[in-house]
């Protein structure tokens, strides 16, 4: 493990700051959402920044990992830098706007907000590309120094985490996330998922993260056991099937939580 830490360390030193960088900012957002009132849509400004820097540092710590693995130091450079820079602007949009009062996705109310969000789905197209060509990077033979079980876990969370983007894609064409109801309603705790309709940030959050749960399971089980490669296929059909129910109920207006 400790030299795992340290080649994480050298390899991924740009990310792994990132990250800590994001988890400071959460700090600095859990402070502003216990001494404000502010309110955007029913909740807490700073809750939806909170949420944006634990996951940005979360992603960023995840392919400080995963780039690790690529043997060209000059793919992994300029993957690392290109994901800061769109991770950067997300962020710096999404707590501008709570500052403002204002939505940071889907908010075309005025000629600024539209901007900001133009913008920020401008970035996180980029960002979205990035992990496509990662993904084919972990296709192709001989670009990666993994093999077998760990590289098939690495190739299913990279896939899950494109396919996640689908999700993100519909609430950008739809300039909402709610089916069956408008934004803003009734939800559960912090997350704010609704529990009166569909709500495409469930499977959204779900597939994305297939990106940790994948290769974590592999880490944890997988490898332990006598046929690896069988038991994470296994378990990608199964996160795969848990994906598209998610889906399935979202689409059809359906909440997965009720009040």
């Amino acid at each position: 493990m400790r030299e795992f830490l340290a080649e994480l360390q050298s390899r991924g030193r740009s990310l792994v700051t990132f990250g800590w960088l994001n988890l400071a900012l959460a700090l600095l957002f859990l402070i502003f959402w216990g001494s404000t009132d502010a309110a955007v849509m029913g909740i807490n400004a700073w809750i939806k920044p909170l949420k944006f820097a634990l996951s940005i540092a979360l992603y960023s710590f995840t392919f400080a990992w995963l780039l690790s693995y690529l043997k060209s130091e000059r793919h992994r450079n300029v993957i690392g830098w290109t994901l800061i820079v769109c991770m950067s602007a997300e962020i710096l949009v999404i707590a501008l706007q709570a500052a403002r009062g204002e939505t940071s996705h889907y908010n075309t109310s005025s000629p600024l907000n539209a901007a900001l969000f133009a913008t920020m789905g401008l970035f996180i197209g980029v960002n979205t590309v990035m992990n496509a060509a990662v993904w084919v990077l972990f296709m192709l033979p001989g670009r990666t120094t993994l093999e077998g079980a760990q590289l098939l876990a690495w190739r299913a969370g990279l896939f899950f985490f494109f396919a996640g983007s689908l999700a993100g894609g519909l609430m950008i064409q739809h300039l909402a996330h709610t089916v069956g109801a408008a934004d803003g309603g009734p939800g559960i705790s912090f997350f704010n998922w609704s529990t009166r309709a569909g709500d495409l940030r469930i499977p959204h959050f779900f597939t994305m993260h297939g990106l940790q749960a994948v290769p974590l399971f592999w880490w944890l089980i997988g490898r332990h056991t006598s046929n690896p490669r069988a038991v994470v296929l296994g378990f990608v059909v199964i996160f795969a099937l848990v994906s598209l129910l998610l889906h399935a109920l979202a689409l059809n207006g359906i909440p997965l939580f009720f009040d």
